[in-house]
């Protein structure tokens, strides 16, 4: 069965040093933190604050794809967890046929905010994940110092800062 989500928060995870988007069940309280690359997070976190670049960013080109050549994302799916890596399906439609596209998590949202299509998290995925956290060990209550340096910056960041990095 498959959960509707929606994106709680994007956020940087000290002691990893990355950023973590948490999806929040829509109809309920569960939530899935996912880790993503910094180039992955500006994808969502422009999209989410209205961020508009001189130039189009990728997932903006594959819109414009989708959008000239009649395809439809019907939704976007949270569908495996293996050896700690999420893995994602972009559900299409394209000419009357229905296919499913292999993507990285990261992606498949940004597509999924560009084109207002659901985000869904399988229950498989949901209990794999919650396996994770109950065998992982406890963080450390500190920080390191790049942790705590990325995390103020990211917490400082404005929607106008994206504009000082030209494309």
């Amino acid at each position: 069965m498959l959960k509707a989500m929606t994106i709680s928060s994007l956020k940087m995870d000290p002691v990893a040093n990355s950023p973590i988007i948490i999806l929040k069940e829509i109809e309920g309280e569960q939530t899935l933190p996912i880790w993503i690359g910094l180039l992955e997070a500006t994808a969502i976190a422009s999209e989410i604050e209205g961020v508009r670049f001189s130039r189009p960013m990728t997932h903006d080109i594959l819109k414009n794809i989708m959008d000239k050549t009649d395809i439809k994302v019907n939704k976007i799916e949270i569908s495996d967890l293996r050896d700690n890596t999420y893995f994602a399906l972009i559900h299409l439609t394209s000419g009357g046929k229905a296919l499913s596209i292999d993507s990285r998590p990261s992606d498949a949202i940004a597509i999924a905010l560009r084109t207002q299509a659901p985000i869904f998290v399988s229950d498989e995925v949901l209990k794999k994940s919650k396996q994770i956290e109950a065998t992982s060990e406890e963080v450390p209550a500190g920080k390191s110092e790049k942790g705590k340096k990325w995390q103020n910056i990211l917490e400082k960041l404005k929607p106008d800062d994206f504009g000082k990095y030209k494309t």
